[in-house]
């Protein structure tokens, strides 16, 4: 078969990114379409595959400011040529799947989320924007979930990476999906049994993941806390913080593995489609500290790889690590062993059995 993966865009290299290389891994003769890629990135992570673009790559600044041409993105992909192609991935989160495909090709969409701008988190994502966007969003939007819930009529098998996203999948397209929870490289993490004595959190400082929760509750508190990353919070949140609060910024994955190990647990405030900072502080023998909605529920079992908290609130966040701290049922091994189920072979061996299933009843039916 000939295959092609369609990916939003490839200028860093997070999640999807991760799910993206996996992907090409199980299927290595794959070329990879993307609106906008950064050939530094895909020189490195994505060797021997052929990357194309559509239109946008050649817009002016497009590599930076990808998403001011997020309207064009829906013609863009009706674009592309995918008339050879036996077999279309697209990995969706930003405008993937909306390409037109061959009558005898099988399309299948892994959906990491429907687009958060344009769904569940509009007025949030409308309410920070500059003024200019924020005149601009309401027609815009609207065009955006009308494509988008179009679009996914082209799509013949969905697979969403949570069944929380599936409930996502199942409400806006009115479509099924079948769950298959992403890769996560937890051999390349070290369960450690004697954690030092300061929490952690790792990931892009953005509003939606709540670091801000986490610096008023900590600085209430007292307890230490770590932050390691980047984003668009990091001057605001580095002039509220405390003393007892550092923040690291951005860290190469060393520094961040060793503080996975250290940790005493790690903070995870935000919502997530599935979170995979999670699994990874697990996969290193430590328990989480979650807000018990979204993703984080079907990766954390409570009370044996970590707790919940009820309410996005400083109080409520204290109060859990409070009552984490009067606890010692807390097995890194069992805690090492439960991030053992979201390993990268267990994803590629799952996706593989669903595109074997869907081309036997194709060629069945044909």
């Amino acid at each position: 078969m000939r295959i092609a993966i369609i990916h939003y865009w490839l200028v860093n290299m997070r999640g999807g990114e991760k799910v993206l290389q996996a992907l090409c891994e199980l299927f290595p003769g794959a070329d990879i379409f993307t609106h906008v890629h950064d050939p530094l990135i895909t020189e490195e992570c994505f060797p021997g595959h052929k990357i194309l673009t559509t239109f946008i790559q050649k817009l002016p600044y497009a590599r930076k400011n990808y998403q001011n041409y997020l309207l064009l993105m829906p013609m863009a992909l009706k674009r592309l040529d995918l008339s050879g192609y036996d077999l279309v991935i697209s990995s969706e989160s930003g405008p993937a799947k909306g390409v037109v495909t061959a009558p005898g090709a099988l399309h299948i969409c892994y959906c990491h989320t429907p687009m958060r701008y344009a769904w569940d988190m509009y007025d949030e994502y409308r309410s920070n924007a500059p003024w200019l966007k924020r005149v601009l969003m309401p027609p815009v939007m609207h065009y955006m979930r009308k494509w988008d819930v179009a679009s996914a009529a082209g799509v013949d098998q969905f697979v969403a990476n949570s069944h929380f996203v599936a409930g996502r999948i199942r409400k806006y397209y009115g479509r099924s999906a079948q769950v298959i929870y992403p890769p996560v490289a937890v051999d390349d993490f070290i369960a450690n049994e004697r954690p030092e004595d300061f929490y952690l959190m790792v990931g892009q400082l953005t509003r939606y993941k709540r670091v801000d929760l986490a610096v008023e509750a900590f600085n209430q508190s007292g307890r230490r806390l770590v932050i390691i990353g980047e984003g668009e919070q990091l001057q605001l949140l580095r002039q509220r913080v405390r003393e007892n609060v550092q923040i690291m910024g951005r860290q190469p994955f060393p520094v961040i593995r060793d503080h996975y190990s250290r940790c005493r647990a790690l903070i995870f405030p935000g919502v997530e489609d599935f979170g995979i900072v999670p699994v990874e502080a697990m996969a290193s023998g430590r328990p989480v500290i979650a807000f018990g909605y979204g993703g984080a529920t079907e990766t954390i079992k409570e009370n044996v790889t970590g707790l919940f908290f009820s309410e996005q609130t400083a109080d409520s966040l204290n109060n859990a690590v409070t009552d984490f701290e009067s606890r010692s049922n807390f097995d890194p091994l069992k805690i090492a062993e439960h991030a053992g189920q979201f390993e990268q072979n267990v994803f590629k061996e799952r996706f593989k059995y669903l595109v074997e299933k869907l081309i036997t009843r194709r060629d069945k039916d044909a």
